[in-house]
């Protein structure tokens, strides 16, 4: 696992963007994993930047959600289908299509799931998954105490999980207590995976995952058990991480050549 601290957002956009810039230089048929919630939007609004001054291009690549919830209207604009529909897909050059998630409104959800799965699989599987992590340190949707070999699967969200996720509902709207999500070891599957961390709520569960046991009680702690693992967080993220010194002084003396 590579650990990065940078001081600010932006950076941490910059250097997620230029690992999938990379990928699709040399691969243009990548298929990205698509996370939402607030700490991707940063890589999103970065590609957006280079698709528009014309330095990057989706025309030819693929992508899978995460998760998505149970039960939320098509046209809801929380679910997460019409979120990275408004802040990516629409906005760069994604073919039609291109992008699929799990059906949240589908009658039998375990077909769907498995569909899900045998999907990520045709396509030859996630080549750069981005990640964010809860402030109980799950990930995706896999709440603490999930098996760390999980696959797609529908979940029951924590009371602390809901919570957070008020702030991107309206007052009167409830978030939904069910969610279908990529499980931990669908994710694990993937050739690279960057998690993104910012901001001190989120501290605790970043060290955790980088320096704590693995274990289902922080399901994020599987990124310890990854060949090709990032870690990119600002300085409030990394506030509780005992070897920091020792990760900026990693990052600062990288060769340029390795890229993430």
């Amino acid at each position: 696992m590579e650990v990065i601290i940078v001081p600010d957002a932006a950076t941490i956009g910059e250097l997620a963007a230029d690992s999938a810039v990379a990928l699709l230089a040399r691969k243009p048929t990548a298929v990205f994993g698509l996370a939402t919630g607030s700490s991707p939007l940063v890589v999103y609004a970065e590609l957006i930047r280079r698709y528009d001054a014309g330095e990057v291009s989706f025309a030819r690549s693929r992508g899978f959600l995460l998760d998505e919830y149970v039960g939320l209207p098509a046209e809801h604009p929380q679910r997460y289908r019409s979120v990275i529909r408004r802040e990516l897909e629409e906005r760069v050059d994604f073919p039609p299509d291109a992008i699929a998630g799990p059906d949240g409104l589908a009658v039998d959800l375990p077909a769907v799931c498995a569909d899900y799965e045998r999907a990520i699989t045709d396509a030859g599987g996630v080549d750069l998954q981005l990640l964010g992590v809860g402030s109980d340190g799950h990930v995706a949707f896999n709440e603490p105490g999930s098996s760390l070999s999980s696959r797609t699967r529908i979940k029951t969200l924590t009371a602390r999980t809901r919570a957070d996720n008020e702030r991107f509902f309206e007052p009167t709207d409830e978030v939904p207590h069910h969610v279908l999500t990529q499980g931990l070891g669908t994710i694990l599957d993937a050739r690279h995976l960057v998690l993104i961390a910012r901001g001190s709520g989120k501290a605790s569960a970043v060290h955790q995952l980088v320096e704590g046991p693995v274990s289902a009680f922080c399901p994020a702690s599987v990124l310890q058990l990854h060949q090709h693992a990032t870690v990119l967080l600002d300085d409030d993220a990394a506030s509780q991480l005992r070897l920091a010194d020792y990760y900026r002084e990693t990052y600062a003396n990288k060769p340029q050549w390795q890229g993430l």
